[in-house]
C-alpha cells in the first residue's frame, strides 16, 4: 500500500474515534482467533477503541473488521495482510462489502423516539418517511420542496444541527413554534425564518444528536424507511417514491 493511501486509511480510521457503534450493546464475546485478529489490527490503528467488532466471514477466507464509523477491513486468518477496499465475489457478481454496509447502516425502526421529530401528514398518511435534517442543509431544502406534493406519507424530521454555527438557533426556533411543520415549511420552502410569537423551550436535539452518533448519521438529509433501510443523501422523488413504497409493502408482508 502506498505511504499516501496507507496514511488516508490511518485518518479515516481516527476520526472513528468519536463516533459510537450503532449497536455496541449487542457485541458478543470474541474467540480466541478474533481475538487474535483484533491485536493485529490493533498495531496499525491510533487507538483500539475505533473496532467495533471482529466477526470471521461465512465466504472467502477472512475476518470482517467493522470500524466505529461504520468502514469495514478484512484480514487474514493470521493477520498479515489487511485489505481496506471493496470486496467482490466475482462468481456471483455481487460487491459483498457493499451488501454489508448495507445491512450494517440498517436500524431498528421502533428504536425512533418518533416524538423528537417534526410530524407532517400528507394525505392519509399511511406509508412513513423520517429524515434527520439540518435547516442550513441545501439538498434538505430541496428535499422539503419535494415533499410538499408527496402523496399518503407522515414525515418525520429529527433536527440535527452540524453543518453551521447558527443550525442550532434555526433549529431551536423552529422547535419552539406554535406550528412547528409550518415554521419548518415556511424555512425550507420558502426562505422565511419564524419572526414574533416564538418562545424558548425545551427541544429535543441534545437527544437527536445522540441518536445522530448511534446511527452514525455523518451528513444531511439521512433518511430511514419504515422496514429500517437508510438513504444516505438527497434521492430523486421518483426513486424516493418507489423506495417508501417497497418499504411499506415489504413490512406489509410480514
Amino acid at each position: 500500500m502506498k505511504s499516501k493511501t496507507w496514511r488516508a486509511l490511518l485518518a479515516a480510521i481516527s476520526v472513528a474515534v468519536s463516533m459510537p457503534a450503532a449497536m455496541a450493546d449487542t457485541k458478543k464475546p470474541l474467540t480466541p482467533q478474533e481475538q487474535e485478529i483484533r491485536k493485529a489490527v490493533e498495531q496499525v490503528v491510533s487507538n483500539p477503541d475505533v473496532i467495533d467488532s471482529v466477526t470471521k466471514t461465512s465466504y472467502g477466507n477472512f475476518y470482517e473488521v467493522v470500524l466505529t464509523n461504520g468502514d469495514i477491513l478484512y484480514v487474514e486468518p493470521n493477520g498479515g495482510f489487511l485489505i481496506s477496499g471493496s470486496l467482490v465475489d466475482i462468481k456471483a457478481k455481487r460487491n459483498v462489502t457493499a451488501d454489508r454496509l448495507k445491512e450494517l447502516s440498517q436500524i431498528n425502526f421502533a428504536d425512533l423516539p418518533l416524538a423528537n421529530a417534526i410530524k407532517q401528514v400528507k394525505g392519509n398518511g399511511k406509508r412513513v418517511l423520517v429524515t434527520f435534517e439540518d435547516p442550513n442543509c441545501s439538498y434538505c431544502k430541496k428535499l422539503a420542496r419535494d415533499l410538499v406534493n408527496i402523496k399518503d406519507t407522515t414525515v418525520y424530521t429529527f433536527l440535527i444541527p452540524i453543518l453551521a454555527e447558527d443550525s442550532k438557533k434555526k433549529s431551536e426556533a423552529i422547535w419552539c413554534s406554535q406550528d412547528r411543520a409550518k415554521a419548518w415549511n415556511d424555512w425550507m420552502v420558502d426562505n422565511k425564518m419564524p419572526v414574533g410569537g416564538t418562545k424558548a423551550c425545551d427541544t429535543p436535539i441534545a437527544k437527536n444528536m445522540d441518536l445522530q452518533k448511534r446511527f452514525r448519521i455523518n451528513g444531511t438529509p439521512t433518511m430511514f424507511l419504515v422496514d429500517g433501510s437508510r438513504l444516505g443523501g438527497y434521492v430523486q422523488p421518483a426513486e424516493l417514491e418507489r423506495s417508501i413504497t417497497e418499504a411499506t409493502d415489504k413490512v406489509a408482508k410480514k
